[in-house]
């Protein structure tokens, strides 16, 4: 599987925010990139075990369906005192609803249930490429840090309101995108895609 600048390529999500920020990562390589709410494709049931299994699922089920090269996400905020949940349960933590406030209220009174000081959390993305033909790989890359109460911040989405990376004193929903995109978590990830043998310049 190769993929190069121009190549047409899926972005098997349909969560408004991360669409926004892959397509901003995407876009100094001149990919056609098509979202999969835009195609009309549908959702799979994410019923991996691990962030790997879902980000090939989701990448292989929107490939197959879309006859394009399809790219994946599988990410979420692993907190260290809650045994890495939410983990990949993330979005199914802020209901059907997407409700990420309800998200962030049931980290917190979690934490404080458990009387737990221990507020050290990690970001994780996984990124699956899949091609029609079903040949997948995957990047993953994490970013450490520690989580602030109340929320801070409305540039982000989902966890970023909570989030603080190690280094820094503002969480990522109030920093510029700009800035969050150098040094995030899919950042990271999407290093290591550019930069292996399927990336063509």
């Amino acid at each position: 599987m190769k993929l190069k600048r121009g190549d047409a390529l899926v972005v098997a999500s349909h969560n408004r925010g991360k669409l926004r920020e892959i397509k901003e990562l995407l876009a100094a390589f001149g990919f056609a990139v098509k979202g999969a709410a835009e195609l009309r494709l549908a959702e799979p049931e994410e019923t991996g075990l691990t962030f790997e299994d879902n980000a090939i699922l989701k990448a292989r089920v929107a490939a197959q369906t879309s006859g394009m090269t399809a790219l994946a996400d599988d990410s979420g905020l692993s907190v260290a005192a809650l045994g890495g949940a939410p983990g990949i349960h993330s979005a199914r933590w802020a209901g059907e609803s997407k409700d990420f406030s309800a998200a962030m209220a049931r980290v917190e009174r979690e934490l404080k249930e458990r009387c737990m000081a221990d507020f050290s959390a990690k970001f994780v993305c996984v990124l699956a490429l899949a091609a029609p033909t079903g040949e997948t790989e995957t990047f993953r890359g994490e970013v450490e840090g520690h989580l602030v109460f109340p929320p801070r911040g409305g540039k982000g989405f989902g966890y970023d309101p909570i989030f603080v990376a190690n280094g820094m004193t503002k969480t990522f929903a109030e920093i510029e995108p700009a800035a969050k995109h150098a040094m995030s978590h899919r950042a990271h990830a999407f290093a290591k895609l550019v930069n292996s043998p399927i990336f063509s310049q």
